[in-house]
């Protein structure tokens, strides 16, 4: 885990790697209250049976954006700031999913720290992202440019 006091100590560790993350578990209860919560009730996330006949590996997919949700969870255990007031969630500028994630699976995270600019009072960080997937060496399940900016 990097560990910086200030969110300007961020400026130093451009082009840095971090991780990998732990792995993170997968499942289909997540994926099926994750389908309820936003009503994203699509059979190839939430119909096992009818996964088992016409899904190419008879199994269920994770939402994309459920992968993306766990961005956060994942990144909590990469990179530290010991001293700022807030952080907010600023946006993404590209977001892919590459490969599906399907229950059972286990993901992890890779960040690089791409660019930290100076705003009023704090930075905005922009961080490139990778999930992998346990069960995919070939390609990752997400790919995605995230940023939050922090206020010192």
């Amino acid at each position: 885990m990097l560990v910086v006091e200030d969110v300007f100590q961020l400026k130093q560790h451009i082009g840095r790697e971090l991780g990998p993350s732990d792995w993170l578990l997968v499942t289909q209860h997540q994926i099926d209250v994750f389908a309820e919560l936003t009503q994203d009730r699509h059979w190839v996330h939430i119909d096992q049976d009818r996964a088992k006949s016409e899904m190419p590996l008879g199994k269920t997919v994770a939402h994309g954006l459920l992968t993306l949700s766990l961005l956060p969870r994942l990144a909590d255990t990469l990179l530290s700031v010991r001293c700022y007031r807030r952080g907010l969630n600023y946006g993404c500028n590209r977001v892919r999913f590459t490969a599906p994630v399907h229950p059972g699976s286990h993901i992890r995270l890779r960040q690089t720290i791409k660019d930290v600019i100076d705003i009023d009072g704090g930075v905005r960080l922009i961080l490139h992202n990778v999930i992998e997937s346990d069960g995919r060496h070939d390609r990752p399940a997400m790919v995605a440019e995230t940023v939050i900016q922090i206020y010192d």
